[in-house]
C-alpha cells in the first residue's frame, strides 16, 4: 500500500506506533553498518566473468533504487534464452558474518506506506550491491532456456560483472525500449501457465487518495509492464526449482490449493463485486479472464490472496514434490536477494548445482534453519502491513459514522458474519442473524477509532 495526495500526514503517528508494536527495526547496529561499509568496498575478482559489453536493462518502479534484477534476451533456434542477472549479494555477505546474522533477524524488507525497513544497510541494498544504471556491478547470471510451449530450463549459472544499460520504469517503458523477445517470452510463459491451470496473478496495490474533499481507499491495478516483468522471475524461479529438486537439495516456496469452503467464499466475493463467474469455469481461468483495469478485479484478487492462505518455505525432502498452488509447479525463489534473506542461499545452491559442484555445507544447513526465520520475518511484515491497512481503513472512514454501505455476506462462523463492503472495498466482521453466504445486506458504520485502527458496523437491512 502506498500513500498519495497528502494522506501521509494523517497516518504518520499511527505508522510509528505500528513499527513499535511489531518490532520493525528503524536502524542498524553500528557493527552491521561497519560490516556493510567494508563489504561495499570489495572489488569483484576473477570469478566474475566480464559481461559489461552486453545490453542488460532493468525494469522497476521509477523510484526504485534497490535493483535486484537485470535482463538480456536472445533467440536460439525455436527457444528464447533469458539471461537474468541477479544482484550478487553473496559476494558481499558471507554466512555467519555480522550482515548475515542481522539479516536472519530481519528476514525480509518490510514495506510500510511512509518508509521501509531494509534487509541490508542501504550502502549495499541501494548502493554497491544494487544493479544501478551505468556502473559495473557483480551479479549472478542465470541462463534460462524457454521452449515454444513456455517450459523453462536452467542452462547455466555464473558469476559475472555486468552493466545496467538502461533503468526502465513500469509507467513509461515502451516496447521499443525492451530487448527483442521480451513480449514473446511473456507470451510463452502465459501459454505454459494456462496449460498447467496456474491461477498466478500479480496482486494490486492499495492506495489512499483524495476525492471530493475526503480520503478514499482503492486498488491500483498492476500495469501490463509489471505483469510481463513478473514472467521473467517466474521462469527463472521455476527453472531453479526444478534444477534443485533434481539435485536433491534446495529450499522451495510452497502453498496449498484453495479448499472447497474458501472456494465457495470466493464465489460469494465475486457476486459481491458484480462479477459473473460461470459455474463451469475454474478459478484460474476466471482470474485470467478478468479485466485488469476494473477496480472490481483488484478487489477480487485481494480476496483470492486471502483465501489461498499463506505460502511458506520447505527444504528438500526425499520423495516429496514441493508444490505452489498459485504457480501450479515446483518453485524456488532466487530473484530478490536484496529483499529476501533466503534467496541468497538459493542462488548459491543453484550456482553449485549448475556447475557440477557440491552445495556447501553451510548452505545445506541454512536450508533447514531458514523456514523458521522466514516465517517469523513474514509474519512480522504481514502483521505490520495488515495493521497499516486497518489504519488506512479507519482514516478513510473517519467522519463517515452513520453512513450506510452495501455489502455481501462472504462467510459465517461462530465468530460472527464476515461481509464484503462493495465501496470502499473493506472486509469486516459483525453480528447478524438469518443470513447466508451470498446474501446482499446493508450495514451502517457505527464507530471509527483511528488510534486503535478499528471500525465497527451494524447490519441495518
Amino acid at each position: 500500500m502506498r500513500l498519495v495526495d497528502g494522506a501521509r500526514e494523517m497516518m504518520i503517528d499511527g505508522l510509528d506506533r505500528i513499527r513499535q508494536e511489531c518490532g520493525i527495526p528503524t536502524s542498524f547496529p553500528p557493527e552491521v553498518l561497519d560490516a556493510a561499509a567494508a563489504a561495499a568496498a570489495r572489488t569483484p575478482g576473477a570469478e566474475h566473468r566480464d559481461r559489461t559489453g552486453e545490453r542488460f536493462v532493468t525494469l522497476d518502479p521509477a523510484s526504485s533504487t534497490d535493483l535486484d534484477q537485470a535482463f538480456a534476451i536472445e533467440q536460439a533456434g525455436d527457444d528464447v534464452i533469458l539471461h537474468y542477472a541477479i544482484a550478487d549479494v553473496g559476494w558481499f555477505v558471507r554466512s555467519g558474518d555480522a550482515l548475515d546474522r542481522e539479516a536472519f533477524e530481519r528476514a525480509v524488507t518490510v514495506y510500510l506506506p511512509d518508509e521501509r525497513a531494509t534487509l541490508y544497510p542501504t550502502v549495499l541494498s541501494e548502493g554497491a550491491a544494487s544493479l544501478l544504471p551505468d556502473v559495473d556491478r557483480p551479479a549472478v547470471v542465470f541462463a534460462v532456456r524457454v521452449a515454444p510451449d513456455g517450459t523453462p530450463r536452467l542452462d547455466g549459472v555464473e558469476r559475472a560483472l555486468i552493466r545496467n544499460q538502461a533503468k526502465l520504469a513500469y509507467d513509461t517503458v515502451t516496447p521499443a525500449d525492451l530487448p527483442d523477445g521480451f513480449a514473446e517470452l511473456h507470451r510463452r510463459i502465459q501459454i505454459a501457465e494456462a496449460a498447467r491451470g496456474a491461477p498466478r496473478v500479480e496482486f494490486p496495490e492499495q492506495e489512499i487518495a483524495r476525492a471530493d474533499s475526503r480520503l478514499r481507499l482503492h486498488f491500483r491495478p498492476r500495469l501490463e509492464s509489471e505483469e510481463q516483468n513478473a514472467a521473467l522471475s517466474l521462469a527463472t524461479n521455476m527453472a531453479v526449482g526444478e534444477a534443485l529438486f533434481a539435485a536433491g537439495t534446495g529450499l522451495f516456496r510452497v502453498m496449498p490449493d484453495v479448499d472447497e469452503r474458501r472456494h465457495r467464499q470466493l464465489r460469494n466475493s465475486a457476486r459481491a463485486f458484480g462479477l459473473d463467474w460461470p459455474a463451469s469455469t475454474p478459478l484460474d481461468a476466471f482470474e485470467r479472464s478478468l479485466p485488469r483495469d476494473d477496480p472490481r478485479t483488484s478487489a477480487f484478487l485481494i480476496a483470492v490472496r486471502r483465501a489461498a492462505g499463506g505460502a511458506s518455505y520447505a527444504p528438500f525432502e526425499p520423495g516429496v514434490r514441493p508444490w505452489h498452488s498459485a504457480v501450479a509447479a515446483t518453485y524456488a525463489q532466487a530473484t530478490a536477494p536484496l529483499r529476501r534473506l533466503q534467496d541468497r542461499y538459493v542462488v548459491e545452491a543453484a550456482l553449485a548445482v549448475a556447475n557440477g559442484d557440491p552445495v556447501p555445507d553451510e548452505i545445506s544447513q541454512a536450508f533447514q534453519e531458514l523456514p523458521a526465520a522466514m516465517s517469523q520475518g513474514d509474519q512480522r511484515a504481514n502483521r505490520a502491513e495488515r495493521m497499516a491497512l486497518d489504519l488506512a481503513e479507519a482514516v478513510v472512514l473517519s467522519g463517515r459514522e452513520g453512513e450506510i454501505f452495501d455489502a455481501v455476506v462472504i462467510d459465517e462462523s461462530d465468530r460472527g458474519v464476515e461481509v464484503q463492503i462493495v465501496e470502499p472495498a473493506i472486509l469486516v466482521r459483525l453480528s447478524a442473524h438469518r443470513v447466508d453466504p451470498g446474501d446482499e445486506v446493508r450495514v451502517r458504520l457505527e464507530s471509527v477509532d483511528v488510534e486503535r485502527r478499528s471500525v465497527a458496523f451494524q447490519r441495518v437491512g
